[in-house]
């Protein structure tokens, strides 16, 4: 009879923790902004990256000096682990010589950095993002510079992390 019951025990939490996950997941894709959704599109991996956001200090329309987006250099990690880079293009680089180039097809506004959808324009390699033809940054943290410059030429760099959906066509 224990027997019994601890298997019912073990049914029911299973069935409870199988609800808990497909209900967080339904949370996750609903606080997907519909501007960077990519219907259809099966993830490939899900990359987070540490690093910063590099700006110039340099003269605007009207003149007076604003800080320009120049680059973002960050390390790209899976599961605790370096598995790339990310870098100026903007390009995402993996270990396993894999490598794409995005243009920012959308945006939406965030409270760090926007969050992306970005359509792939270059590749090189056969590994892990060789059929990666969409990358989302979700999850944005820091990388938004504030403040005046005042010295033409100069450079800051803001910290930031965010997290990389590299997506394929579905099929």
């Amino acid at each position: 009879m224990a027997g019994y019951r601890i298997g019912g025990l073990l049914a029911l939490s299973m069935a409870t923790l199988a609800l808990c996950l497909a209900l967080a997941a339904d949370h996750t894709l609903a606080q997907m902004p519909a501007a960077i959704a990519a219907q259809g599109q099966p993830a490939v991996v899900t990359l987070h990256a540490t690093g910063a956001q590099i700006y110039d200090c340099k003269a605007g329309k009207d003149g007076k000096l604003i800080w320009v987006f120049r680059e973002p250099i960050a390390t790209l990690i899976l599961d605790g682990k370096t598995v790339g880079r990310h870098y100026a293009g903007p390009t995402w680089e993996h270990i396993d010589g894999s490598e794409v180039t995005g243009k920012v097809a959308a945006t939406a506004t965030a409270n760090d950095i926007p969050w992306l959808k970005l359509d792939v324009v270059g590749r090189r390699g056969n590994g892990t993002l060789a059929d990666v033809t969409t990358v989302q940054r979700i999850n944005t943290n820091g990388g938004v510079l504030a403040g005046a410059c005042d010295q033409e030429g100069g450079l800051r760099s803001v910290p930031y992390s965010a997290d990389y959906v590299f997506l394929r066509p579905g099929g």
